[in-house]
């Protein structure tokens, strides 16, 4: 990217807000094309991206330091989910022709604020000039003892499937945001909803509970059904889900309360970003005592069945509700 208008070029944009987050020995201040990392002894890594773009997963609008927490969080929150520890992570960032020093310096001071409170360095990454908007890519590696990962597949018959934290805010947040959700139904409740969208909080505090108890585990990114019919799937086994089991904020039980329709966007909304996990019931109360220690609630919602199909969600008389889909759809 060329200097314009006094703003550094892209050399020069990188070593004055990139490099000073990039202060691990392997990185090597972000003067090489590829960075250096090694696991602990006796560990594996644990890689994962998720792309984020403006207009699709954040307001162009957004604060710049609220885009970089959710651009990093929400990778943080697929290895909480595989039992991960983070320990670095790589950026992509594609800037639209029109960035401004005070964007960049609000977006860096963001990373910066949640480098320090994951403990996690940038390691590298890539800039470029975006024809399209504002998009960025993060690459985060974590680790965990050899052989520790926990993955979608490995769901059993008669497993308890089990959520952290409450469901369905941050989808209640976007329809806030985009207005097809009164914010007078919401009342006071609205604040909490719009910062769950804004600011996804990833369950780190929960993945050494995760390694010692599921059997299965994800993070809920494009909502709880369709993410639980990935782990249906992948593990060869269908699902029931009690509905009035699902742990709601008081700001989603008040507009439950009002507008009973909002359960669907609860159920399918996504952006949630907790942990859905899946193990034997025997185990569940151990699980719930280390995630209480971690400060994060658990609730155990439905059961792994044996079967093929979607999963089936139950009203509180018992009789299935109809979805007209599952989860969020990028295409």
């Amino acid at each position: 990217m060329p200097e314009q208008s006094g703003r550094p070029g892209e050399f020069g944009m990188i070593a004055r807000y990139l490099r000073p987050l990039a202060d691990e020995p392997g990185a090597f201040g972000l003067t090489d094309d590829a960075a250096l990392l090694s696991p602990d002894p006796g560990f594996d890594l644990v890689l994962t991206k998720d792309m984020v773009a403006a207009g699709v997963h954040f307001f162009a609008e957004d604060p710049p330091a609220s885009i970089a927490r959710k651009a990093l969080r929400v990778n943080l929150s697929d290895l909480a989910a595989k039992g991960a520890a983070p320990i670095g992570y790589l950026l992509g960032l594609a800037l639209p022709a029109d960035w401004t020093e005070d964007w960049m310096a609000g977006f860096s001071a963001g990373l910066a604020e949640d480098q320090q409170r994951y403990g996690i360095p940038l390691l590298g990454g890539d800039t470029v000039k975006s024809p399209d908007g504002l998009m960025l890519s993060v690459t985060a590696l974590g680790q965990v003892p050899a052989g520790g990962i926990v993955r979608r597949a490995g769901a059993q018959p008669g497993d308890i499937i089990v959520v952290s934290g409450t469901i369905g805010d941050a989808a209640l947040g976007l329809r806030l945001r985009l207005g097809s959700l009164d914010k007078e139904l919401a009342g006071e409740g609205a604040t909490h909803l719009l910062d769950r969208y804004l600011h996804p909080q990833p369950r780190l505090g929960l993945a050494e509970a995760v390694r010692q108890f599921a059997n299965a585990s994800l993070d809920i990114s494009d909502g709880l059904i369709g993410d639980l019919g990935h782990v249906t799937r992948t593990s060869g086994f269908s699902a029931v889900v009690d509905a009035a089991r699902i742990p709601l904020s008081e700001a989603a039980r008040a507009l439950m309360a009002v507008d009973p329709t909002v359960l669907t966007t609860i159920l399918t909304g996504g952006d949630d970003y907790e942990i859905l996990t899946t193990m034997p019931e025997a185990r569940f109360a151990a699980y719930q005592a280390a995630a209480a220690r971690a400060g994060i609630p658990v609730t155990a919602i439905g059961r792994i069945v044996e079967g093929q199909g979607a999963p089936v969600v139950l009203d509180r008389k018992g009789d299935p509700i109809s979805l007209a889909r599952a989860s969020h759809d990028h295409f």
